[in-house]
């Protein structure tokens, strides 16, 4: 069996970046919310700042001075999403949410997985979640795809019982999944099976869930800000990049359909 760290290592999504309007006061939401500072490139000359957990960078904060806010009917992200390693590591996090009064936007068991989801003061949506077993997995219903998700209520209280002293997040945290806004699904989802990726549950022609190996999605794409949604532009403040790392695929930058930057790293 693979041990975390291997699993971290091998996990095809790095980083996610965000263009922020207020460096502090995002900073102050992520530190507080339980993310460590390891990277502070305003000494290194960059002014992005990157946190994460155990020494590694799964978020990065852009400054973008003279931005302006995402327009509604504007693609762009939805959520990125932080997978934890196990439910009391995620009962933990929600102990600390309610002791910190940090606001919760929503729950939900999805079956596949637990989820809590929040926005950060610029209004950049996260999900932080846990995974089910794969072999707890349910069969998927016939014509629905190659698995089965749901939007159930969480067994809060469960969690909850699972909760220990929460000062941060542990090593094992990473970029479980990014989800986007996008103007056409069906030009969406062909720029990313470029990278590898196979669709694993489509709702109907309202969004697609799409991943490596199996799993339940490292990407959904959806169309609920609008079908023929705008582009994003680098002008907006919101989802700056988010990289991903798999073998055989070669270093490069570029920008989805909609104007969402995709970095590829080795």
């Amino acid at each position: 069996m693979n041990t975390i760290d291997e699993i971290v290592q091998n996990w095809p999504l790095r980083r996610v970046g965000l263009r922020v309007q207020d460096m502090a006061a995002e900073l102050e939401y992520y530190t507080h919310f339980g993310l460590s500072v390891v990277r502070d490139g305003r000494k290194e000359g960059d002014g992005a700042i990157g946190l994460g957990a155990g020494g590694r960078e799964v978020l990065t904060l852009r400054e973008l001075p003279g931005g302006r806010p995402r327009p509604p009917r504007t693609a762009g992200l939805y959520h990125f999403a932080l997978l934890v390693p196990s439910d009391e590591e995620l009962g933990s996090f929600l102990q600390h949410l309610l002791e910190q009064r940090i606001p919760l936007d929503g729950a939900s068991d999805h079956l596949v997985s637990q989820a809590l989801y929040l926005s950060d003061p610029e209004g950049n949506g996260i999900e932080v979640y846990s995974d089910r077993p794969r072999e707890q997995w349910p069969t998927p219903t016939p014509g629905m795809g190659r698995i089965r998700m749901a939007t159930d209520p969480l067994n809060a209280q469960a969690l909850l019982r699972l909760a220990c002293p929460f000062s941060g997040f542990s090593d094992g945290l990473r970029l479980g999944h990014m989800h986007l806004n996008v103007g056409d699904l069906e030009r969406s989802l062909k720029f990313y099976e470029k990278f590898g990726m196979e669709l694993m549950v489509g709702l109907m022609n309202s969004a697609d869930f799409a991943s490596w190996d199996g799993y339940h999605h490292h990407l959904g794409i959806n169309v609920w800000a609008g079908r023929n949604a705008a582009p994003e532009q680098p002008d907006m403040y919101g989802l700056d990049f988010f990289e991903i790392k798999r073998p055989g695929l070669a270093q490069a930058t570029m920008q989805d359909p909609d104007g969402v930057t995709v970095r590829v790293v080795e």
